[in-house]
């Protein structure tokens, strides 16, 4: 056996050890769970008392799941554009941040004020929206903590007030949850948890791979 030969076969070994680790390192889910999985957030939700006002889906794999919910509890579903990994652009929304915290525009204040002083009640002017955040997985918690840094930095970003927002008129759903995640809020429905600190595996989603 040549030495070229040695080294092509030793290659041609450890490409193999890598493609059988890589796909032994995948954890894939069916379409059939993937539906399974929506409709325990729906029946969590459901269960809990609480309804969302819209639902606001994470691109890309947060869409799929808000369509479905928004559907489920007829109510409308938005987007946001939010993509750390690679290097991605990340889309701010403060109408949504304004909604959350109940921001009440000068104009309202001013308006406000004058009920005020003539004794009308002024509770129903701006009222905190229940919004439901979706996205596909809570992997290391980047996204969500981006998404609650940027909506408190556009609107009133040194209002304590917006610790009583997250889990309470703001609440999120995710598919998968990573139990070692470093988010900074918890989780209000969840389809199933994992632990990437004990099984790093890669979950592949339906929707990832559905021509193959």
């Amino acid at each position: 056996m040549t030495h070229q030969h040695t080294i092509f076969s030793s290659l041609t070994a450890k490409l193999k050890n890598l493609l059988t680790v890589s796909k032994a390192s995948q954890a894939n889910i069916s379409d059939a769970e993937y539906t399974r999985l929506v409709e325990s957030i729906c029946k969590q939700i459901k269960k809990s008392n609480w309804r969302p006002s819209c639902v606001v889906g994470i691109t890309r794999g947060g869409l799929i799941p808000a369509v479905m919910i928004s559907h489920y509890f007829n109510v409308k579903m938005y987007s946001l554009d939010i993509s750390l990994r690679d290097g991605g652009e990340c889309t701010s929304n403060l109408w949504l941040a304004e909604e959350a915290y109940g921001y009440t525009p000068k104009e309202e204040r001013e308006e406000q004020l004058h009920f005020e002083i003539s004794g009308i009640p002024t509770s129903s002017l701006r009222a905190r929206k229940n919004i439901l955040i979706v996205d596909d997985i809570n992997d290391q918690g980047a996204t969500l903590n981006w998404l609650m840094e940027d909506w408190r930095s556009g609107c009133l970003p040194s209002d304590p007030a917006w610790e009583s927002v997250w889990n309470n008129n703001v609440k999120f759903a995710v598919v998968v949850n990573n139990a070692s995640s470093k988010c900074n809020v918890k989780m209000d429905f969840v389809g199933k948890t994992i632990d990437k600190s004990k099984d790093d595996s890669w979950i592949v989603f339906p929707y990832e791979a559905w021509w193959k």
